[in-house]
């Protein structure tokens, strides 16, 4: 228990996610979910929103069920994410704070929505909200932060006193974590120096950097302090997939890097899923199968893929110490509420008290 927690308060964590369709049939309603999001696909005149994801869905579910029939019917996520949940409730227990932690996604259930009334029912005097992201971005933190301060709003949920910790794209134990993750594989390369290092990480349009979204300089910073752990003299670059529709979204891709990096000789190539921290449909089936093939395809001779982190104990512990600190901050500085990194928690509303990154301003 720390210094700042009574006896009798009663803390829970909050973990935001994606979500997936468990089942082939739940990809149609998944897809509509995603795409019905104005902080997924922005468009000038709000009504049109749910015409396009319902024709956006329609037209790419068989193609995405395929994907899901590739990688065992389903997203393992909302599995993945419970067992995560669980874990850093253990964590935590180990270091005296004893919490329940309770998981949101943002697309597919279990929704924000029961996320919150369950928080409510056991009577929650302290919730720490830890996005699964590591990286902040509108288009996953910042939608569902949006989500609940919509829903606070919608239904007048009266919730307890609320501590956001918005990215840890820094954060020492998270570093640590992942930078451990990616020297254990690269140990499984017959001449591990001359391995190539592909970080990639889930792209966002352009105009989401432009309007000052932090995401790609957070995912820049992340890269960066991992391989000053493994060493800057070893080769790595950073790449964006997942690319959905016409706009401009980050680059360079990493099917057309994974191309480039074939015609400059590279025999042994390491993928590294730089902004995912569970396995799902972006690691399994693009990471594995697709860019696996493609990179035999073009001559690569060796390609290994980090997994993610999943319920990794350091990874686990990490978090636990976001939790941790999130705990420790002072009460009475409540009045920090915007985060000059977090566009989504300028302009929150209802009962967000508190930033719990260090980058938080009076």
């Amino acid at each position: 228990m720390t210094d700042s927690q009574s006896k009798d308060e009663r803390i829970g964590v909050l973990l935001f996610n994606l979500g997936g369709p468990e089942t082939l049939d739940d990809v149609r309603p998944f897809l509509y979910n995603l795409f019905a999001d104005p902080d997924i696909i922005r468009l000038p005149w709000r009504f049109l929103q749910k015409p396009l994801a319902w024709m956006i869905s329609t037209q790419r579910y068989k193609k995405s069920t395929g994907y899901y029939e590739k990688i065992g019917g389903g997203s393992p996520l909302r599995r993945i994410t419970d067992e995560q949940a669980r874990a850093l409730e253990s964590a935590l227990a180990e270091r005296h704070i004893n919490a329940q932690a309770y998981v949101a996604m943002r697309y597919w259930k279990p929704f924000t929505e029961a996320a919150l009334e369950q928080i409510l029912r056991d009577e929650i005097s302290h919730l720490i909200v830890l996005p699964l992201y590591p990286q902040f971005s509108v288009s996953s933190t910042g939608s569902s932060l949006n989500r609940m301060n919509a829903l606070i709003s919608e239904k007048g949920y009266r919730l307890p006193r609320i501590s956001i910790v918005c990215s840890y794209e820094e954060d020492e134990g998270y570093i640590s974590a992942l930078a451990a993750t990616v020297a254990e594989k690269l140990a499984e390369f017959a001449d591990p120096d001359r391995a190539h290092i592909l970080f990639s990480a889930h792209s966002i349009p352009v105009s989401y950097v432009k309007q000052g979204d932090p995401y790609l300089e957070q995912t820049e910073r992340t890269v960066e302090l991992v391989m000053q752990r493994l060493g800057k003299h070893r080769p790595y670059t950073l790449s964006f997939q997942s690319k959905v529709g016409p706009v401009e979204w980050l680059t360079p891709a990493t099917d057309a890097t994974v191309r480039r990096l074939a015609s400059e000789g590279i025999e042994q190539l390491l993928m590294v899923p730089v902004s995912f921290v569970s396995e799902h449909s972006e690691t399994l089936y693009e990471m594995d199968l697709l860019y696996g093939d493609l990179a035999k395809e073009v001559g690569i001779k060796h390609y290994l893929r980090v997994p993610t982190m999943n319920c990794r104990t350091d990874f686990i512990g990490a978090l636990a110490s976001l939790v941790e600190r999130a705990l420790g901050l002072d009460a009475q500085s409540a009045s920090r509420m915007n985060c000059l990194y977090c566009p989504a928690m300028a302009k929150a509303g209802g009962p967000l008290q508190l930033c719990a990154c260090d980058r938080a301003s009076d």
